[in-house]
C-alpha cells in the first residue's frame, strides 16, 4: 500500500514536471526570436532563464524517480532524501541565473545598446508573463499537494521569472514610447531577488539534510495520542528523522507503572506504534521509563528533586525518574535549554546538590536534548 502511494506520487510529480518542460521550451523559442530581432539582452537572458527552468524540471524528474526507489541492502531507509539534493541543485541553477543576470545587467548599464522593440514583441513578452505566473502557481500548488520540495522550488523560481519578464516588458514599453533604455537597472533589481530566492531554497534544502527541529504541531499530536492511553503517565524524548518527504522514522520514551508485566508492556507498545502510524504515518520505536508506584521514599526523593530543579531556570524538564531501593540508586533525565553554554556544569551541580541532600543514595542524571518541546 505504502509502495503504491509512492509510485503514484512519483508519477504525478513527473507529469507536472513534463508540463513545465513543455511550457518553458515554447517560451524559450519565442523569447529567443524576440530577443535577437529586438537586439535586447534582457529578453535573450529571459529565454536562457526559461531554458534553465526546463533543466530544473528535468532534474526534478530524475530526482523524483531516484527518490521513489524502495529500500535496498545499501540504503535500508530508501532514497527519499534525494529530493532534498534535487532542490539544492535547482537552487544552484537559480543562483547561477541570478549571477549571470546581474553581470549582464551591470554591463548593460555601463555600455547600453539601442533596442528595437515592436508591438508583437511586447505582446509575446506579456503572454510569457501570464504563462509563468500560472506555471509558478501550478507548480507550488502541486508541490504542496505531493509534499515535493523540488516542485515548490521550481514554482518559486517560475514566479520570480514572471517578475523578471515584467521588468523586461516595462523596459520594452519605455524604450518604444520614450526611447529610454532602462533594461540594465531593472535587471540589477530583479537579479537580487533571484539570488535571494536561490539562497532561501538552498537553505531550506540543506536544513532538511542537516536535520531540523520536529514540527511543533506534529510533535504535540503524537504526544497527545500516546498520552491518551490510560497506562501512560507521560511521553518524552520524541525524536523524528526524515528520509524524504512524508517518510518519518523516530523513537519516544513513555513512562509506565513499574509493576506491569512484559506481556502487558509488549501489548501496549504495539498498540501505540500501530495507532501513531495509522494517524501520523510515523514509524515509531517505543522505549520504557518505569515509574515507582508503591514506594514512599522514592516519592519523597522525587518531590525533593523537582523542588531543587526549580532553582535552575535553565532546566526545562525532568523525566525518567526511577529509584532502585535495594541498590540505593536514583536515575533521572533533564532537558537543559539550548541557550545554556555549559549544560554539563548544570547537570553536575544538580547531581552534587541531590547527593548532598541524600548522601546514602547515588544519583545518575542523563542530559537530554530538547528535540520537540
Amino acid at each position: 500500500m505504502e509502495q503504491e502511494k509512492t509510485v503514484n506520487r512519483t508519477k504525478s510529480i513527473v507529469k507536472v514536471s513534463l508540463y513545465g518542460i513543455g511550457v518553458n521550451l515554447i517560451l524559450v523559442a519565442f523569447k529567443a526570436v524576440v530577443g535577437f530581432l529586438a537586439n535586447s539582452i534582457a529578453v535573450v537572458l529571459d529565454a536562457v532563464n526559461n531554458l534553465s527552468d526546463a533543466l530544473s524540471s528535468i532534474i526534478t524528474i530524475i530526482g523524483t524517480k531516484i527518490a521513489g526507489k524502495g529500500a535496498d541492502k545499501k540504503h535500508p531507509y530508501g532514497h527519499g532524501r534525494v529530493e532534498y539534493i534535487t532542490s539544492s541543485i535547482i537552487a544552484v541553477i537559480m543562483l547561477a541565473a541570478g549571477v549571470t543576470a546581474l553581470k549582464e545587467s551591470i554591463e548593460k548599464i555601463i555600455t547600453p545598446s539601442e533596442t528595437d522593440f515592436k508591438v508583437y514583441s511586447v505582446i509575446i513578452i506579456a503572454g510569457a508573463v501570464v504563462a509563468k505566473v500560472f506555471l509558478g502557481i501550478y507548480f507550488r500548488k502541486k508541490g504542496k499537494q505531493f509534499n515535493s520540495t523540488s516542485l515548490v522550488s521550481s514554482g518559486t523560481d517560475a514566479l520570480f521569472d514572471a517578475v523578471l519578464s515584467v521588468a523586461t516588458l516595462v523596459s520594452a514599453v519605455i524604450a518604444m514610447v520614450w526611447g529610454y533604455n532602462i533594461e540594465g537597472f531593472l535587471g540589477v533589481g530583479i537579479s537580487v531577488f533571484i539570488l535571494k530566492a536561490g539562497i532561501e531554497v538552498m537553505r531550506e534544502a540543506l536544513n532538511e539534510l542537516i536535520g531540523v527541529r520536529i514540527d511543533a504541531e506534529l510533535a504535540e499530536g503524537i504526544k497527545n495520542k500516546i498520552a491518551s492511553f490510560e497506562e501512560i503517565h507521560g511521553a518524552y524524548d520524541l525524536v523524528l528523522h526524515t528520509y524524504g518527504p512524508g517518510q518519518l522514522i523516530g523513537a519516544v520514551h513513555v513512562e509506565i507503572d513499574d509493576d506491569l508485566t512484559a506481556k502487558q508492556i509488549d501489548t501496549l507498545t504495539r498498540r501505540i506504534t500501530a495507532d501513531v502510524y495509522r494517524e501520523f504515518g510515523v514509524v515509531l520505536t517505543v522505549g520504557i521509563y518505569a515509574s515507582n508506584t508503591s514506594d514512599d521514599i522514592s516519592k519523597a526523593i522525587r518531590l525533593a528533586a523537582e523542588e531543587k530543579i526549580r532553582e535552575f531556570p535553565q532546566i526545562l524538564q525532568m523525566h525518567g525518574f526511577y529509584m532502585e531501593r535495594e541498590a540505593k540508586v536514583v536515575s533521572l533525565d533533564i532537558i537543559v535549554d539550548f541557550q545554556e553554554k555549559d549544560p554539563k556544569a548544570i547537570c553536575a551541580k544538580l547531581c552534587a546538590d541531590l547527593q548532598e541532600k541524600f548522601p546514602e543514595y547515588r544519583f545518575y542524571i542523563n542530559l537530554d536534548r530538547d528535540f520537540s518541546d
